[in-house]
């Protein structure tokens, strides 16, 4: 296996990611560049920087000399790019980052790789994307496919159509090798405390309220990190280039279901709760600006022709990733700094943030 960039390694999916092709393919020099952002988190991957399985370099996308020589000195023949500002209610607050990172950071890194493929003609990118570039669903529309249009509604979803627009052009324009995937909302280990699921399990650990937009009906696809990253790694070996690939879990949820979910697993699962049942502790909050109602895929591309189907159940998932944050306090403990408390009380009010203390 040739040597593979991982962009944005040390974040969320990015990270799973490495963990998961480090795994599937021990002999693959494998480099990882993120900027550690406040949801980047180095010590994620401290063991597998201990075992030597990868380097590690801290940097922008943005910084083209940076990524220059990376792609130069380690000879990457693969770019997985995940570095990318994510959440929608951080881009409704301050969109400019939003923009530099996902539209701006995509195109210094295609020019590099484009610069970097002309020299040696061989090698794939891969862009991960999101379903959150088709827009909304109504009750009883179908789910997205690869052709569905584009209609992104949040400053988010917004760059990152932009970003998948600039990958798809330098394929048709340059015959650069690049594959796109856009998938339904991940969760699993690792997951930073502002997202649903680990904010719900991290605040019924602490009696905090669970906060709900609206009346808790919008819907998600919800795919467990795992699946995902087997996904992406079938989509690096079989996937036709200039080819855009759709990835879901097949798990169409409502948010309240969801955390209703959460309450009883954390109920059964975590002794000594502030407060129980959890579900006492769901609150509903003012909706949030432009709120796209429901999200979800159709996987029968990837499945027909690369034979890739998800293996997790939403259940099992979850049960997992409780799990998972139940024995890992001291991961996500350290997570709940002054500056997540501030962003958390813009985005749900004052005096409900979940603290380390």
């Amino acid at each position: 296996m040739p040597p593979i960039l991982i962009t944005g390694g040390a974040g969320f999916i990015g990270s799973n990611f490495v963990r998961y092709w480090c795994q599937k393919h021990p002999d693959a020099p494998v480099v990882v560049l993120d900027a550690l952002t406040y949801a980047g988190n180095r010590a994620t991957l401290a063991d597998l920087e201990q075992q030597g399985k990868l380097t590690f370099v801290q940097g922008n996308i943005c910084d083209r000399p940076l990524v220059d020589r990376l792609l130069r000195d380690h000879d990457i023949e693969i770019v997985a790019h995940f570095a990318a500002e994510s959440h929608v209610d951080r881009s409704i607050l301050g969109p400019e980052a939003f923009i530099q990172t996902n539209v701006v950071g995509t195109f210094t890194l295609l020019e590099a790789f484009r610069q970097h493929y002309s020299q040696h003609q061989r090698g794939r990118f891969l862009h991960v994307s999101t379903d959150e570039v088709y827009g909304s669903l109504g009750p009883e529309d179908p789910p997205f496919s690869e052709t569905t249009p584009y209609a992104p509604n949040s400053p988010y979803s917004a760059s990152k159509a932009g970003s998948d627009h600039l990958v798809r052009s330098y394929f048709h324009t340059y015959g650069l090798p690049t594959l796109i995937t856009n998938c339904s909302n991940n969760y699993g280990p690792y997951h930073f405390p502002e997202k649903l699921i680990p904010l719900m399990c991290i605040n019924i650990l602490l009696g905090k309220p669970l906060p709900v937009y609206g009346d808790g009906q919008n819907v998600r696809d919800w795919l467990y990190v795992e699946d995902h990253c087997s996904a992406l790694d079938t989509v690096i070996l079989k996937g036709l280039p200039g080819q855009t690939y759709n990835v879901g879990g097949n798990n169409e949820v409502k948010n309240l279901d969801l955390v209703q979910l959460l309450c009883n697993l954390m109920d059964e699962m975590a002794p000594n709760l502030p407060v129980r049942p959890s579900q006492e502790l769901i609150t509903f909050v003012r909706d949030r600006p432009g709120h796209d109602r429901r999200y979800a895929i159709n996987a029968g591309k990837i499945k027909t022709e690369l034979g890739w189907q998800p293996s997790v159940t939403v259940e099992e998932g979850l049960r997992r990733t409780v799990s998972w944050y139940l024995s890992h306090e001291d991961w996500w403990k350290p997570l709940l700094s002054e500056d997540y408390q501030n962003y958390y009380n813009q985005v749900y009010g004052a005096d409900s943030a979940p603290t380390s203390t």
